[in-house]
């Protein structure tokens, strides 16, 4: 797929329209999110996804609409997991509800200029280095392996400082409390930043960790630049709602981290396999190709919703199950 520069600055304008349009219309006035405004702007957000994939299917034709959209519904659904990390952080900041929004936003804008450079360098590597598949799909199964491990919906869970939010408050002045959605403030004349600047760099810096498998997952799908950034900008861009939406539903979700495995684990087996059709290394198969299955974007795209499908109802019926049985537990104690 040959992308014009203009059709790169066309994305971007456009996507800089939709952010613009978010904040004039949403961080005007600060205000705790509701359930129904988050929907709608999900649901807003998703619609010019869907519009942005069909619009390469009609100039592009079907191979690069499915890649974005395999690419997008794989990039969101590893978005939720991030949430799990968005709540702890939130929490252990105390950030007023009022406010969260814009933390998140500048949080996820800071991921996108971050992935930005990942991608970039991505496609660097794979242009030289057609062997680099071997390692984003050894990486990708060993990551599925770690997620069967991980329990993000632990009660007990808490949030630990990485070296970058210690580093800032190692340096950086730090009020005791927020002064309103400040992030710089004077405080007998001197200048100091509040817990909102360090919340907003906890945000962007946990974001950027999940990009460490968000990236070699979707190069898996597409090889394509302009298809990794627009599914990376479009499935961001969407989140910041999804985290007000889905709310107390994300810890019902308990079966999200295996779906989430299984999804990486095949990418994983998939960048294997197209590594050996098109191997060059001269220790396997004597530097020859190997004549092995692909599986093609079609098959991608039907696994990965399929396994979101299964996880999800999968999960809401433990959880409805989960809260029967509780009722009828307490039915019992208290009858008692």
């Amino acid at each position: 797929m040959s992308v014009p520069v203009w059709l790169w600055i066309a994305t971007i304008a456009g996507l800089l329209v939709l952010l613009a349009i978010d904040l004039v219309i949403v961080d005007r006035k600060p205000h705790e999110v509701t359930i129904g405004e988050a929907a709608r702007w999900v649901t807003f957000y998703v619609a010019c996804a869907v519009v942005f994939g069909l619009g390469l299917w009609y100039f592009a034709g079907g191979q690069p609409a499915g890649e974005f959209f395999a690419g997008y519904i794989t990039e969101y659904s590893l978005s939720v997991d991030n949430l799990f990390v968005f709540l702890v952080v939130m929490g252990a900041f105390k950030v007023p509800a009022i406010h969260q929004h814009k933390v998140l936003l500048i949080g996820i804008l800071l991921a996108l200029a971050m992935r930005s450079v990942f991608i970039l360098l991505g496609a660097a590597v794979i242009a030289e280095f057609s062997w680099v598949f071997y390692l984003f799909g050894a990486f990708l199964i060993y990551t599925a392996y770690t997620f069967l491990k991980s329990n993000h919906s632990d009660d007990d869970e808490e949030y630990k400082e990485n070296g970058v939010t210690k580093l800032a408050r190692k340096f950086l002045p730090v009020t005791d409390d927020y002064h309103g959605a400040k992030s710089f403030v004077k405080v007998a004349g001197k200048r100091m930043v509040t817990p909102m600047f360090i919340v907003m760099i906890a945000i962007g810096t946990a974001d950027l960790l999940f990009a460490v498998d968000s990236i070699p997952a979707i190069f898996g799908l597409t090889k394509e630049p302009f298809l990794v950034f627009a599914a990376n900008a479009f499935a961001l861009m969407g989140l910041r709602q999804l985290y007000f939406l889905l709310g107390g539903l994300l810890n019902k979700l308990v079966y999200l981290q295996l779906g989430l495995a299984a999804i990486l684990a095949f990418i994983g087996v998939k960048l294997v396999l197209e590594a050996l059709h098109t191997n060059e290394l001269p220790f396997i198969n004597g530097g020859e190709h190997l004549n092995v299955w692909v599986p093609n974007i079609a098959v991608s795209l039907s696994v990965i919703i399929g396994v979101l499908a299964i996880t999800t109802v999968a999960s809401l019926i433990k959880a409805k199950r989960d809260r029967a049985k509780e009722s009828g537990d307490t039915s019992v104690t208290t009858s008692g």
